[in-house]
Order: C-alpha cells, then structure tokens, then sequence
C-alpha cells in the first residue's frame, strides 16, 4: 500500500496540470487578429490562344541525318545455268550461319598451309581455302593476313546462279 500512494501523488499532479484555464490568451487574440485581416483576392486564369494543329508535311522526304542513298540503274546480272552449288556435298557446320555474323580476327600458319581464325556462331572457328562459310554456298578462296576473299552461290530469281564475291575483314583491337 505503501507504493501506491507515490504513485497516485504523480497522477493527481499530472491530471492538474491539464486543466483548462491556462494562458493562451496571447494564442486566441493572434487568431483574432488574423480573422480580422481583410481577405485577398485570387487572380483570374491567363487567357490562352487556342491550339493551332500543324501538319508536318516533309514525312516522306529524305532523313536529314542519314547520308544520301546513291541509285545506280545497273543492268541487272543474268545468272548462269553452269554456276550452281553443289548440293551432294556434306554440309559444313560454319554453313548454318549467315556469313555477316562472322569478323576475322587473326591467321595462323604452319607446315599444312594458312588457317584464318572467324569469330562468329558461338566461338572462334579455325577455316581455311576450300572450306564453305555462310548460308549461301560460300567457299573460302584465299586467306591473307588482312582478309579472307569468299565466293558466295546466290540465285538470281530467274532460275539461274550467280557468284557474289565478299570479303571477312580483320578486325582491329580498339
């Protein structure tokens, strides 16, 4: 019994100091004194002109930023009926890939000829003359030690073949 009566004491003078006749006399004449400003006015909105639509009418012309597209009315090539891939021969695994996805990166040399090495198709593949490249029948011609001449078969839309000569260029470390 004798631990409560501290700690009713506490809770009297705690209740006590919660009254409501304190001293915020100086709070409620502020509040007075705010009210009794005159109240200001809200301008009126702007004025807008109303939207005026604009069709853009050079669509259809050239890109500013792209470089002119140069067109040559080149007679068109007629294939040949003795030109023709070879299709008894085992495809090779390079042949499953388009060639535009292989870069030379580097030759090699030694007692059994020149090998050019081609990063492309998941790796670095070792090629050399003879072997095929890419989808359209190409057949490695000659390897030096700047690039790799390819002959690819292509058809010419008429029934015949054309040979398309490319290049795999090596490429440089930057």
């Amino acid at each position: 019994m004798n631990f409560f009566r501290p700690v009713l004491l506490i809770l009297v003078l705690l209740i006590s100091g919660c009254d409501g006749s304190g001293g915020f006399s100086d709070l409620q004449s502020y509040m007075d004194e705010v009210r009794a400003r005159p109240k200001g006015e809200i301008e009126p909105l702007p004025k807008f002109q109303p939207y005026e639509s604009f069709t853009y009418s050079a669509a259809a012309l050239r890109n500013p930023f792209q470089p002119p597209v140069k067109l040559e009315m080149a007679e068109r090539q007629k294939g040949s009926k003795d030109v023709k891939p070879d299709d008894t021969r085992t495809k090779q695994f390079l042949e499953g890939f388009n060639i535009e996805t292989f870069v030379m990166v580097g030759t090699l040399a030694n007692d059994s000829g020149a090998f050019a090495l081609v990063s492309g198709a998941g790796g670095v593949h070792r090629v050399r003359v003879g072997d095929y490249i890419g989808r359209n029948h190409g057949r490695i011609l000659a390897i030096d030690e700047s690039k790799v001449d390819v002959i690819e078969i292509v058809p010419d839309g008429e029934g015949g073949w054309l040979e398309r000569p490319r290049s795999l260029s090596l490429k440089e470390r930057s």
